[in-house]
This record gives structure tokens, sequence and C-alpha cells, in this order.
């Protein structure tokens, strides 16, 4: 059985890696001829400092779907076409947004020299900060400020976007029409029901439909109801989180 693994508030916590307790339980499902898949928010590029460097080469989906790699290399990339991309870029000056944007693998930023998203923006500097213009193709935008949120989200819903809002942190998650985490499983392979998914946000949404059985880390009203199993979040979390890949590898074995 394949197991799809999310990354943040999944397996790792306030932007730490993922910690070798649980790195340990996901090389013991390995071992019993199950197959381990990261399935992330983040660009490869920032998913690759949270995870220690034995597990570069395990199949990987970054930017929601937007960027997959398998055995250290990037093997499929989606971007937005040029005329959905203008109409970002007008509404960006309009709305004067500051942002994340990625390529494939650099990146352009304009936030706040503060922003909580800086933890996790390249840690290692294996990529390089460019300016807008210099950035192609686009893969991934996040829209971090803006003089009208509300009315910027509306803006966006009228377009070929995907669109996941991350309310905690007044983020606007915009990814190229028809690209998701299921989307990412497919081009590596990946059929229907014969996956089991591990997630914590909205942005799970499409790879728990699509899976054997789901499993829900804390509480987020969008994805619940397509979860089979929630563990709520302790202080001790890891501890659930590892001893429920153990139960569910034997169960699916």
């Amino acid at each position: 059985m394949k197991f799809v693994f999310d990354l943040d508030g999944t397996i790792c916590f306030k932007g730490q890696p993922v910690s070798e307790r649980i790195l340990k339980s996901l090389e013991k499902l390995e071992a019993q001829e199950h197959q381990v898949i990261f399935a992330s928010a983040r660009p490869i590029r920032d998913l690759l400092p949270v995870l220690d460097k034995r597990f570069h080469s395990y199949p990987m989906i970054g930017g929601n779907g937007a960027i997959v790699a398998n055995q250290g290399q990037i093997i499929s990339t989606v971007h937005f076409d040029t005329k959905t991309l203008l109409k970002i870029k007008r509404l960006i000056e309009l709305y004067e947004v500051t942002y994340l944007i990625d390529s494939s693998w650099d990146y352009a930023y304009t936030g706040p020299a503060d922003h909580p998203i800086l933890h996790n923006l390249d840690p290692q500097k294996l990529a390089k900060n460019r300016p807008l213009t210099e950035l192609n193709p686009i893969v991934k935008i996040l829209m971090l400020t803006s003089k009208n949120i509300v009315q910027l989200e509306r803006d966006l819903a009228k377009l070929d976007v995907v669109v996941n809002v991350h309310s905690n942190e007044g983020v606007l998650d915009i990814s190229p029409k028809g690209i998701n985490k299921w989307s990412g499983l497919q081009q590596l392979g990946v059929i229907e029901g014969e996956y089991i998914a591990f997630g914590n946000d909205a942005n799970d949404v499409s790879m728990f439909q699509h899976a054997k059985h789901s499993v829900m880390i804390g509480d987020h009203s969008k994805l619940k109801p397509f979860a089979e199993e929630q563990l709520p979040i302790h202080e001790d979390i890891e501890k659930d989180i590892t001893e429920k890949v153990e139960e569910l590898a034997r169960f699916f074995h």
C-alpha cells in the first residue's frame, strides 16, 4: 500500500523538521514493502530541508501538485498560462499585493521582512530571490498582504485558478487550474483507492477524496467531511501518528 503524507501540521510542526521518531516509522513502512510519498504545499526546494537526506529520493509532490519529483529529480511541473498570469499580475498591482511567487526552483518575494513564512522559505539557500520579471515559468503564488484582501479573493474566484485560503495566516494560495495534490499523485502513477492519506488542511481535500483511507491530524472544518479518522493535536501527537501508521500498515498489508 502507498502512504501519502502532507508535511506541515501533519508530520512536522512549528516549522521544525520531521522528527527522527516519525522518520523511523516511515522507514519501517518501506521495510514492510509499503511506499511512502510526501505531498506538500511547499515547493520541492522548501520540502527538502524538513526531511533528512536519506528521504530526498522519495517521491514528492510540491506546490500542492504543481511540482512532482522522484529519485531526487523534478519530473513534472505545471505552470500558469500567459493569459491567466497577466490577469493575476494586474490584480497584484491593483490591490498592492505582496507575495511569494515560485518557479520550479527560484522565487520572487516582496512580503514583510518579519512574515512567518520566511521561517520556511529556502532555509538552506538553495535558490535565488529574483524579480518577478525574471521568473519563468510560474507554478505557485502566495498572496501575503493586500489593501483589500476580501475583494481580491472575489476577483481571483473569477479566474481559472485554484485558490486555497490559509485563514489562520491570512494568505491566499493560488495554483494553476486543475492542480491539486491528487493531480500530483496521478503524475506518480498513483491509482484511486490504492493509497492511505494523512493531512491536516483544506489543500488535502483532493487526496482524501480519492484515498482508500484518510487520517486528519488536528481539526479542519473543510477537511473533516472527507476524513475517516481524526487524531487530535496534543503534546505527544507524534506518538499517536506513529502508532496509527503501524496500525494501518498491519491492516492494509
